[in-house]
């Protein structure tokens, strides 16, 4: 079969309908120059690697040859991958949930030659497809000026979804938040209500933020629901019993059948989520969910050079689910004299539990499992640990899912914050090792003269970043300085953020636009401000703002930061959980924030001992006088004492808050008795 023109791009989306008969084009000026020339529709057909319904479609319809010449013969075809391009993505998913009432992946948009929408959906049967193609290539054919009218009233409404304007009124008070949210929670099976179910970390490190606004003890509703979140999350098949890490979502309420695609961002915020979680309350179950998912992804998407590959397909051999699913006679003749206790441990079924395989799972049994055996909690964990390295050991022999290599500047950085948190919760050197390495690879080859490159694959970096890039790298410079003391990180997620002030900055609103005005326009420019999977660009930025606020006494930063979410708050209002990380912020202006400086040669040592005790709502300084190329954050100025004062046996703790700090202490006890004491 020939290549079409794909043949030649990086992503392995894009690479993967090389071969398929359809002339597809990436996106770019040829497919959209020959569109307007030959006056033709266009289809954007819109996915990522890891997509189920997006390879179904392909292998039905996209390698099908009479489907294919229908294509060619009315249409220019046009391939995006959304985790490339999620500016278009972001377009037409909008237009095709105005037209439809839904969206998702794979997103097919037909538009004009002028890029606008007049036609769209997700997924279609080859016949249903057949269909469209043809009816809609006749109605361009017949009603060329009836589509030009309906796709720029439909472009009119896109370029409309504007955010309400907020009123001037008070913040929210975290009562209000909590009984907002309370309604969307499931109490039975942890997460929100109903299916599907996706691991949403950000949401559940805002429970636990809420959680600690009730005093004295905090709400005790609150933590029960996170504790059985985390826990349900960790005993489901969402999660890897073999192997570590968690799939995208569960397809049922329970957590027990995941879409088995494994992605780096959930992931790396996983690793944020549990760590966390393991400061709180020092649940070893945590700690091992943490320890397990940077096995699989040193194991599964470390590229070896720094950063980590994007995801891990559902499918191997074309099947859903093959690579991770047990016959029970298959663990018989693995397992040996261990398979019982194991399948009953992983509620294994002679006939399966899913449709004809099994796929493990926990859940809590009553009276537990190791009594029932007659053995001790620690003899069946011994067990289940051996067969579950003799489980992985046999999986390697298996055909893996299909790996997208691509490198994706904001997902790394989600994992320099997680590897940030993992360190600060376990104090394991090689947690911060593997996030400098992270970020000193994305430093030295993503970021050239003012602007940051989205992706990188065989030695090239492409794409014009977008705000979440820019932002999520910001915010994880902010976390590793707090880690590593090294202020190159917070002095480069300030000049990250004077590039998105110039750039992507809209002068008649607080919010930012999601693309760089540097680069060529698309038929609207949105601004991304709902928190989903991943949080929203603007939310992460409005965190920056704030905490570069405090770090260098900028209070226009952090008052942009509070303008920005009062823009957002009729939102936040009507449908909290849907804007958590908005919502984590608005915390923060209610209780204020610990500014912790640390100063002298013991800080390190002072900080992994501070970072044992959960202060959801604290930024760390510090200075060592060690060090020569110390930059002097404004934020430690006046704290420094002379050069003619020997500190050398001496670190001190400043507590603040709004600039005002009480007498330092020379010890983390008392430090922490102020900080909960206020």
């Amino acid at each position: 079969m020939p290549e079409n023109e794909l043949k030649g791009e990086s992503s392995p989306y894009l690479l993967s309908h090389s071969h398929n008969p359809v002339h597809w084009f990436p996106w770019g000026e040829k497919a959209l120059n020959k569109a307007r020339d030959e006056n033709k529709l266009i289809l954007v057909s819109i996915g990522y690697s890891a997509c189920h319904w997006c390879h179904v479609m392909e292998r039905e319809s996209f390698e099908d040859l009479e489907v294919a010449e229908i294509m060619n013969q009315f249409f220019v075809c046009i391939k995006v991958d959304r985790e490339e391009r999620p500016d278009i993505d972001q377009i037409y998913l909008d237009a095709v949930q105005i037209m439809s009432g839904q969206g998702g992946w794979p997103l097919n948009c037909f538009i004009l030659p002028n890029q606008k929408p007049i036609y769209g959906g997700t997924y279609f049967r080859k016949e249903d497809w057949k269909n469209i193609l043809l009816n809609l290539a006749a109605y361009w054919q017949k009603n060329k000026e009836e589509a030009e009218v309906y796709a720029q009233n439909l472009n009119q409404e896109l370029q409309d979804k504007l955010l309400p304007r907020a009123s001037k009124t008070e913040l929210p008070k975290p009562e209000a938040i909590r009984n907002a949210w309370i309604p969307y929670l499931d109490k039975i099976d942890g997460g929100f209500m109903g299916a599907p179910k996706f691991p949403l970390p950000n949401s559940w490190i805002f429970v636990l933020k809420l959680h600690s606004q009730f005093s004295p003890d905090g709400d005790s509703e609150l933590i029960n629901f996170f504790n059985l979140t985390l826990n349900r999350m960790l005993e489901g098949g969402i999660y890897d019993q073999v192997g570590g890490g968690f799939a995208r979502y569960s397809t049922d309420n329970h957590w027990f059948a995941p879409h088995f695609e494994k992605m780096l961002y959930d992931n790396a915020q996983l690793l944020s989520l549990y760590s966390q979680a393991y400061v709180f309350q020092k649940n070893p179950d945590y700690e091992k969910g943490v320890k397990e998912t940077i096995g699989f992804l040193k194991r599964d998407l470390d590229s070896g050079e720094g950063p980590f590959y994007s995801a891990l397909d559902a499918d191997s051999e074309g099947v859903e689910g093959k690579y991770y699913v047990w016959s029970q006679s298959e663990l018989r003749n693995l397992l040996g004299g261990f398979e019982p206790s194991f399948s009953l441990y992983f509620h294994v079924k002679p006939s399966g539990n899913w449709e004809g395989s099994n796929i493990l799972y926990k859940k809590p049994n009553n009276p537990p499992l190791h009594e029932k055996l007659g053995m001790t909690r620690e003899e069946l964990e011994r067990d289940i640990l051996r067969c579950t390295r003799t489980l992985l050991t046999h999986r390697y022999n298996r055909i893996p899912p299909a790996l997208d290599d691509k490198i994706l500047c904001s997902w790394n950085a989600l994992l320099i914050k997680g590897f940030c948190d993992a360190y600060k919760a376990f104090a394991d050197p090689i947690y911060l090792q593997d996030a400098l390495r992270i970020a000193q690879f994305i430093d030295k080859n993503l970021i050239e003269e003012n602007r940051v490159k989205r992706t990188y694959k065989q030695g090239i970096a492409r794409i014009a970043g977008f705000l979440d890039d820019y932002a999520f790298l910001a915010d994880s410079y902010i976390e590793l300085y707090q880690v590593s003391l090294d202020s190159y990180w917070i002095y480069k997620a300030l000049y990250l953020v004077k590039i998105m002030e110039d750039n992507f900055q809209d002068p008649d609103s607080s919010l930012f636009y999601y693309t760089d005005q540097r680069e060529n326009p698309l038929i609207a420019r949105k601004k991304e401000i709902h928190d989903s999977v991943i949080p929203s660009s603007n939310s992460v930025l409005a965190h920056v703002l704030y905490k570069l606020g405090h770090f260098y006494y900028r209070e226009e930063y952090i008052q942009r930061a509070k303008d920005m979410v009062m823009e957002v708050l009729p939102r936040i209002q009507n449908y909290s959980p849907s804007y958590s990380h908005w919502t984590s912020l608005l915390l923060e202006f209610h209780t204020g924030t610990y500014e912790i400086c640390i100063i002298g040669n013991k800080a390190e040592e002072m900080r992994k001992e501070l970072e044992k005790h959960f202060i959801p709502n604290k930024l760390v300084s510090a200075f060592l006088p060690e060090n020569n190329n110390h930059r002097i954050l404004p934020i430690l100025e006046n704290k420094i004492p002379s050069k003619e004062v020997d500190t050398s046996d001496k670190t001190l703790i400043y507590i603040c808050r709004n600039r005002v700090c009480g007498l330092p202490y020379d010890n983390v006890e008392e430090a922490l008795k102020e900080l909960k004491e206020r």
